[in-house]
C-alpha cells in the first residue's frame, strides 16, 4: 500500500507546496525547533484535490503527545545520545529532529503518509539535521534495528493503539527501549506505563489559548506493570 501510494504522491509538488503554503513558524514550548506548519490560508485542500486518498493532514499540526516528547528528549539528551533512534508515526518529524538534536547517533523517521514523509524531510532541513525518512507501517514487521522507540500520540484509535501496543512488545522483546508522550487519550494502555515528565502545551484540536499537560511515559512489559 505505502509504495502505491508513494509511486502516485508527486513528491517535488508536495514538498514545494509546503515551502510556499506552509509558514515557517516556532513550535510553542521548543524554541530549538521551527516547523512548516498549517495557517488558516494555507489551502490544504488544493492537495486533497490531487490525490483522493490525502486523508487527515495530520502532520500539518502540532500534537501533544509529539510536543512533550521532543521537549522531554531536548532537557534530557543522555535520553538519546550516541543511540541508534526510531521516530515512529513521525509526522512533522518533530520528535526525530529533538533526538537530533539531542545527540543521536542515527534516526530514522517512519511514517505511512507520504505527505508526512514530504513534511519531515523538509521540517528536517531546516533545522539542519540528518533524519532518514521511511514510507512503511513498521508495527506489522520485525522491531526495527535501534536502541529507542519514541511514539508521539498514537493511541488515538482503538485498533491502531492495539496494534502499536503489539509491535512495541516485540520491541522490548528485542531490548529496545521505548518512550511514548502522550495525553492520555482514550487508548493509551496506562498500566503498562511509568511516568517520567509532565508538561503542559497545546495539542491538536483544542484552542491554543487552552494548553493541557500531557505525559512522557517509559512503555514497560505486562510483568513489570
Amino acid at each position: 500500500m505505502e509504495d502505491d501510494r508513494k509511486s502516485v504522491v508527486d513528491f517535488n509538488h508536495v514538498r514545494q507546496f509546503i515551502a510556499d503554503n506552509l509558514p515557517i513558524l516556532p513550535v510553542p514550548g521548543i524554541p530549538e525547533i521551527r516547523l512548516h506548519k498549517a495557517a488558516p490560508h494555507s489551502g490544504l485542500r488544493r492537495l486533497a484535490e490531487k490525490d483522493p486518498q490525502f486523508g487527515s493532514p495530520y502532520w500539518a499540526h502540532y500534537w501533544g503527545g509529539g510536543l512533550v516528547l521532543a521537549r522531554h528528549l531536548l532537557d534530557r539528551p543522555e535520553t538519546v545520545a550516541g543511540r541508534d533512534v526510531v521516530d515512529l508515526g513521525a509526522g512533522s518529524g518533530i520528535v526525530g529532529i529533538a533526538a537530533a538534536k539531542a545527540g543521536a547517533a542515527k534516526v530514522d523517521a517512519a511514517d505511512i503518509d507520504p505527505y508526512a514523509i514530504a513534511a519531515t524531510g523538509l521540517n528536517a532541513k531546516l533545522n539542519d539535521v540528518a533524519i532518514q525518512t521511511v514510507l512503511a507501517d513498521l508495527t506489522i514487521g520485525r522491531p526495527p534495528s535501534a536502541d529507542v522507540i519514541c511514539v508521539g500520540d498514537l493511541f488515538y484509535d482503538a485498533a491502531l493503539a492495539k496494534g502499536v501496543t503489539e509491535f512495541l512488545d516485540r520491541c522490548l522483546a528485542s531490548g529496545i527501549t521505548v518512550l511514548v508522550g502522550d495525553p492520555w487519550r482514550a487508548h493509551l494502555p496506562a498500566s503498562r506505563l511509568r511516568l517520567l515528565a509532565e508538561y503542559v502545551v497545546p495539542d491538536f484540536g483544542v484552542s491554543t489559548g487552552n494548553p493541557k499537560r500531557s505525559g512522557v511515559f517509559a512503555f514497560e512489559s505486562s510483568e513489570q506493570s
